[in-house]
């Protein structure tokens, strides 16, 4: 964690300190906040339970979120190195009713934050950008049993977090004077057993500062720690998916 933390705070310095041989000018910025329309799919192991189904749909997102946020910057060099950070969480509340009648309540926090490193390439007006850095994951999990699955309720709750390193790739296309559309998409491993993420989708250029972001975005993840059938055992292998929309500004 310390070398992961010392590679992080390198990337903010070179991004918050640059070299005296560059200049403000030679920089472009641009932050987002956006919403995700996200459901959480896959199941959970905690202690001694294993196979918990961890599962938010579409239909249920209004009723089972209860708070979340997002947020994306951006800094780009014009020699073509740059750097990007992306935070987002959301918590989520769920009453799961099992074959045998019994109800199983997931709380569930989780929180990604990504950190990655840029290296654009321009074709025309297209644009292929290489990625790689951090993405590291903050979950909480709480479950309540209600006693027709185990003799008395038995509540219980875990902390994990974790970084994975990944690589990855992005493509623009400009469609025209206003539109552009991209595709993205990335793979790790690290404290999990291996991560992904995809997203595809348009960017639609309102005027040269303001930019509608309109995709469709998956993160997979499948994480293990501990040895399952024990106190100590947790393991967390869902896909988080959902539309995205948000408004970028370009400074």
């Amino acid at each position: 964690m310390n070398i992961t933390k010392l590679y992080l705070f390198s990337l903010i310095g070179c991004l918050i300190f640059p070299s005296k041989a560059t200049s403000a000018d030679d920089w472009e910025y641009q932050i987002e906040p956006y919403m995700m329309a996200s459901s959480i799919k896959g199941d959970a192991g905690v202690g001694r339970l294993n196979g918990i189904p961890v599962e938010v749909g579409f239909d249920d997102i209004l009723e089972n979120l209860d708070i979340a946020g997002m947020i994306h910057f951006e800094a780009l060099n014009n020699s073509g190195w740059g750097i990007t950070l992306d935070y987002g969480f959301m918590d989520l509340g769920a009453d799961i009713s099992t074959t045998r009648g019994a109800i199983v309540d997931v709380a569930v926090h989780q929180g990604v934050f990504e950190a990655l490193v840029i290296n654009r390439n321009q074709f025309g007006d297209d644009t292929l950008d290489y990625t790689f850095g951090i993405r590291w994951w903050d979950n909480d999990i709480d479950i309540s049993i209600d006693p027709a699955i185990l003799s008395g309720t038995i509540d219980t709750s875990v902390k994990e977090d974790w970084v994975d390193f990944v690589v990855g790739i992005r493509y623009s296309h400009k469609l025209n004077s206003q539109w552009v559309f991209v595709i993205q998409g990335d793979v790790g491993t690290g404290g999990s057993d291996s991560t992904s993420s995809f997203a595809s989708g348009f960017y639609y250029k309102m005027t040269d500062q303001w930019t509608l972001d309109l995709r469709y975005k998956s993160t997979w993840v499948d994480y293990k720690d501990g040895d399952a059938g024990t106190q100590n055992y947790f393991a967390y292998d869902t896909t988080t998916q959902g539309p995205v929309i948000g408004f970028s500004y370009k400074f």
